[in-house]
């Protein structure tokens, strides 16, 4: 029998466009982007699988008719795809990924926590109660401009105060480019509002605080109770955690859904272009600056400066902006530091190899 390869094909090889149903492996997130490493002839030795669960003994990987588990390995992490290599799954190759969601691991180490892979929308998710804040937004919006992720703030439970427009106002200062939304998340409205970024082939994920809704939101776009959920405490707002690990939801339209634990922490690294697009006001007043390493402190003629003396931006978002520079600076020099002596190391290890089998 001659197999069908069509579905691996970008929509433009392929008769219908994109009328054409939607094919198991497009149902979990394949895109020509992936098509296109990969030659046909390679399908059938090694067929293309997408990590759904990172467990701490395996990987849990779905495919076209393959619902199978693979051993751990400190570089894929869920949304990964992988061309499965049968006889040595520990060698299965990990695709080129079109956006990756990292961060610096909890800790007092300087390690990267790989968080997500191949994600197309972030719904960074809050509360309109004491769970809202502005900081928390924007380190998240700079983690999804830095792994070319588009952001969306949504915000749940308006439902439960007076004047959700306030919140929505608030949000919306952030960034001109990224788009803000508030919802009732346990009824309809999830379906309905956030439908736009959630279409076939697509990968979502919901990122935020722990009890701001989550997993509410993604049993709603489910249409099941799939995933646990828990009040909030009444007396702080804050949430408990529910979601436990990092996992791959089908939607029936064929949309991929990760819903993800609440981060305490999340220290930025490697994510210099994310500040900049977050904070691109200030980058554009910088322009105007008489120095052009002007760090907008003390410097006479900055622009930044003078913008807020004139009420134009605000100082405490100047000062976040220091923050997360400096705070990103530290972290990917630390990392680089961290690569460059493992590297030396490496070498070291490979002369001593070769001058020992030289001596044989």
């Amino acid at each position: 029998m001659v197999r069908d390869y069509s579905q691996f094909l970008p929509l433009s090889h392929r008769d219908g466009g994109s009328s054409s149903p939607v094919t198991p492996l497009q149902a979990l997130g394949w895109q020509p982007f992936f098509s296109q490493q990969i030659g046909i002839e390679d399908f059938d030795a090694t067929p293309p699988v997408r990590v759904v669960q990172v467990h701490r003994n395996a990987l849990h990987v779905l495919g076209d008719s393959i619902d199978t588990t693979l051993p751990p390995r400190q570089d894929v992490t869920v949304g990964d795809w992988l061309l499965l290599d049968r006889t040595r799954p520990h060698c299965s190759r990990v695709l080129n990924r079109s956006s990756l969601i990292k961060r610096r691991a909890p800790g007092t180490g300087r390690d990267e926590q790989l968080i997500a892979a191949n994600i197309d929308t972030a719904f960074i998710v809050s509360s309109c109660n004491q769970d809202f804040n502005v900081p928390r937004f924007e380190r998240y919006i700079a983690l999804a401009f830095e792994a070319r992720i588009t952001p969306v703030i949504v915000l749940t439970k308006a439902d439960q105060v007076a004047d959700p427009q306030t919140y929505l106002d608030a949000a919306r200062t952030i960034s001109d480019t990224v788009e803000a939304v508030a919802l009732d998340a346990r009824g309809d409205e999830p379906q309905s509002v956030l439908a736009a970024w959630c279409k076939p082939g697509k990968t979502v994920a919901f990122l935020g605080s722990s009890g701001v809704g989550k997993s509410t939101l993604a049993n709603a776009l489910l249409n099941s109770q799939t995933i646990d959920t828990q009040e909030i405490r009444e007396d702080d707002s804050k949430g408990r955690h529910t979601t436990t690990r990092r996992e791959l939801h089908s939607m029936p339209n064929g949309c991929m859904i990760l819903d993800t634990p609440g981060m305490r922490e999340l220290q930025l690294t490697d994510a210099e272009a994310g500040i900049d697009d977050v904070f691109a006001d200030i980058q554009q007043l910088s322009l105007g600056c008489r120095f052009k390493d002007c760090k907008h402190d003390t410097e006479p003629g900055c622009a930044v400066a003078q913008a807020i003396e004139q009420g134009a931006i605000d100082a405490s978002r100047l000062a976040r902006w220091h923050k997360l520079k400096a705070e990103n600076a530290f972290n990917s020099a630390s990392l680089a530091e961290r690569r460059s002596r493992d590297k030396a190391f490496g070498k070291m290890v490979r002369g001593v190899k070769k001058l020992k089998e030289s001596r044989r």
